[in-house]
């Protein structure tokens, strides 16, 4: 996806590399990074708390949601952002009323705050309680008991990643749902949603528009959406 954008704007020599990481071995490897020629870095489950920890300089919004998915490199400094909470909002269809974010990870943080500056009644559901508990106190949102029913659920769980046959919720009661997990075919839980006529975005749209939004701040340039896209798709 990176790549093609590269390709897309005439920007020859950008590379962009995937770097497995140990936890214990994920700040160390951060502050390495700019020597070794690196201008900035997405970051995945499970660092996006960690790539806070680690950052120098960080937005207002990645230090409101605890949580960075992106990593910039200048003049010795490590500059965190969250780019997964603008490209949430960016590809709802509509603001909802009522929300529930499944999951207590760095994405559920970026989605509960992002939904709840819009004015959203949000709810959280993670099956460890307490992880659940600590991040609706911290975002002054609600914790939720079970599932329920609200205008728009978003799953930020990795239930759905290694295998998208698996779904993180039993029965779908909402009009719009948004699966953050993304993988070769359609997920069980964006299957669960069409058949009961709900709208869905899918993790590759998700995908393409927080990416989109790292590379405009690495580069400077807009996204070329449209080439991004065709190189998930295709890939």
């Amino acid at each position: 996806m990176q790549e093609a954008a590269f390709a897309a704007l005439g920007l020859e020599g950008w590379t962009y590399q995937h770097l497995p990481v140990p936890e214990h071995l994920f700040a160390e490897t951060v502050r390495a990074l700019p020597d070794a020629g690196f201008l900035g870095a997405n970051v995945t489950i499970p660092h996006k708390e960690a790539a806070l920890a680690v950052a120098t300089d960080a937005s207002d919004a990645a230090r409101a949601i605890g949580a960075a998915n992106t990593l910039t490199f200048a003049d010795g400094r490590i500059e965190a952002d969250n780019t997964d909470a603008p490209a949430l909002i960016d590809a709802l269809p509509a603001i909802p009323h009522t929300a529930l974010v499944l999951g207590a990870g760095g994405s559920a943080r970026a989605a509960a705050w992002a939904l709840r500056e819009t004015g959203a009644e949000v709810r959280i559901y993670n099956r460890t309680r307490d992880r659940g508990e600590r991040l609706a106190a911290d975002l002054g949102v609600q914790m939720a008991t079970e599932p329920g029913e609200a205008d728009l659920l978003v799953n930020c769980t990795s239930v759905g990643l290694a295998d998208p046959d698996r779904s993180p919720i039993g029965d779908v009661q909402a009009a719009v749902v948004v699966d953050l997990a993304y993988a070769d075919r359609e997920t069980a839980l964006i299957r669960q949603a069409k058949a009961k006529g709900a709208t869905t975005v899918d993790g590759l749209d998700f995908l393409v528009r927080q990416g989109a939004l790292s590379l405009t701040r690495w580069t400077g340039r807009p996204a070329p959406l449209d080439a991004m896209r065709a190189a998930v798709r295709a890939r």
